[in-house]
C-alpha cells in the first residue's frame, strides 16, 4: 500500500500517535526510576540553569516510541520505507551515541563521526536534497547537495543539544514544528511526512508530561540529538514533496535557529571555547532575568503559534514570497534575540567575586 492522501487522518496513523505518546509517557517514568536507583543524575554547577539533582537520559522515552511508531506507521502503509529507513537506522545511531555521552564523556571526533554517518544515511535514502525554489527560480543542487544537506543534518542535530538548556523548552519546540509541519505538508505526502509528525509530535508530548517546568526528568543527549535528527530528516523529506518546504520548516524552527546562530556567532568571535557549557543563549538569560523557566518556554510557544506558524503558512500559500518573508521573520526574531541577551558575555561567580575583590583593594 502506497501512503494516500488520508494518510495523517487514517485512523490507524492516530492510534499507533496515541500509542507513542503513551509508550513515550511510560517509558520516561521507568527511566526516571532507574536514574534515581543508579545515581544518573544532573549535578548542578556554576553553567547549569537548575537548582537541584534531576534525573537525566529520560529522552530515551522519545527515541523508543517514535522508533516503533515510525516502523508501525511502515507495516500499515502509512509511511514509505525510504523515509522509515532514515529516520530509524539514522536516528538510532545519534541516540546511542548520545546515550554513551550521557554516561561516559565521548570525544567530539567520535561525536562529530557518528552524526555525519548518520546524515550520510538519511540522504542516501532519500536521495540527497532536492531542487529549491527562490522566487520563481528553481535552483539544484546535484551531489553538492550531499555535502550541504549532511553539514544541515548535522547543525540542526547539535542544535537542539545546545537549545536543551531549561525545562520543557526543546520537548515543546519539537512537538511543535513536528505537528505543525505534518498540518502543512497536507495529505499529497507519498513519502508520509504528515503521519510521521504526527507520530513524533505525540512521541514528545508523552516526554513532555516529565519534563514541562518543574522538570522531573532531563532528556540528555540520548533525547536531544534524536529530536535534532528527527526534524531535519523530516524536513528534508517535506522538501523532496514541495520547493518551498524548506523555507516553511525554518520558520517553524525560527526561535531556536535564530538564538543558536547568533550566540554561536558572537562566542565564535570573542574566541571562546563553543563546544564547552554556556548560559548565554538568549532563553538562558530570559530565564534568569524572570527568575523561572517556565514564562520563556510559554512565550517561545507563544512566537511560535501567534508569529511563525503563520509566516510557515504563507511561505506554502505564496512560494514566490516565501524566501522573503522568512528572511522578514527571521530578521525581526534576531533583534529580538540580541535585546534578550542571544550570546552576551557571561560572567562567572568566579570572576564576580574576583572582580568586586579588586574593585576594593
Amino acid at each position: 500500500m502506497v501512503p494516500g492522501s488520508d494518510d495523517i487522518l487514517s485512523t490507524s496513523s492516530w492510534v499507533i500517535a496515541i500509542a507513542a505518546a503513551l509508550l513515550a509517557a511510560a517509558l520516561t517514568g521507568w527511566v526516571r526510576r532507574q536514574a534515581l536507583r543508579r545515581q544518573w543524575l544532573d549535578v548542578p554547577n556554576e553553567r547549569s540553569s537548575h537548582r537541584a539533582p534531576t534525573p537525566r537520559g529520560g529522552g530515551l522515552g522519545i527515541v523508543i516510541a517514535a522508533a516503533a511508531g515510525f516502523v508501525m506507521l511502515w507495516a500499515t502503509g502509512a509511511m514509505n520505507a525510504r523515509l522509515c529507513a532514515a529516520l530509524v537506522g539514522g536516528g538510532l545511531a545519534v541516540a546511542w551515541i548520545g546515550f554513551r555521552d550521557d554516561r561516559t564523556p565521548v570525544g567530539p571526533g567520535t561525536r562529530l563521526a557518528v552524526h555525519m554517518a548518520a546524515a550520510a544515511w538519511a540522504l542516501a535514502w532519500l536521495g540527497g536534497v532536492p531542487p529549491i525554489q527562490f522566487g520563481t527560480t528553481t535552483v539544484e543542487f546535484g551531489l553538492f547537495g550531499y555535502v550541504l544537506g549532511a553539514l544541515a543534518i548535522g547543525w540542526v542535530l547539535n542544535l537542539f543539544n545546545f537549545m536543551d538548556g531549561i525545562d520543557g523548552i526543546a520537548a515543546s519546540e519539537a512537538a511543535f514544528m513536528a505537528l505543525a509541519g505534518a498540518v502543512l505538508a497536507g495529505g499529497s505526502s507519498a513519502l508520509g511526512v504528515p503521519a510521521a509528525g504526527l507520530v513524533f509530535g505525540a512521541a514528545c508530548l508523552g516526554f513532555l508530561a516529565w519534563n514541562w517546568p518543574p522538570a522531573k526528568i532531563f532528556m540528555g543527549d540520548v533525547g536531544s540529538g534524536f529530536l535534532g535528527y528527527v526534524l531535519a530528516v523530516l524536513a528534508l523529506a517535506a522538501m523532496w514533496e514541495s520547493p518551498v518546504a524548506l523555507f516553511a520548516w525554518l520558520a517553524l524552527g525560527g526561535v531556536f535557529f535564530v538564538d543558536a546562530s547568533i550566540t554561536l556567532a558572537r562566542r565564535l568571535l570573542r574566541g571562546e571555547r563553543v563546544h564547552e557549557a554556556h548560559r548565554s543563549h538568549a532563553y538562558q538569560w530570559l530565564a534568569r532575568r524572570w527568575g523561572a523557566h517556565l514564562p520563556v518556554t510559554l512565550a517561545v510557544l507563544a512566537v511560535n503559534l501567534l508569529v511563525l506558524l503563520p509566516v510557515a503558512s504563507f511561505c506554502i500559500a505564496y512560494p514566490e514570497r516565501a524566501a522573503t518573508a522568512l528572511v522578514a521573520a527571521l530578521v525581526v526574531l534576531g533583534l529580538f534575540a540580541l535585546m534578550a541577551g542571544s550570546g552576551r558575555a557571561e560572567v562567572s561567580p568566579a570572576t564576580a567575586v574576583a572582580a568586586v575583590r579588586n574593585s576594593k583593594e
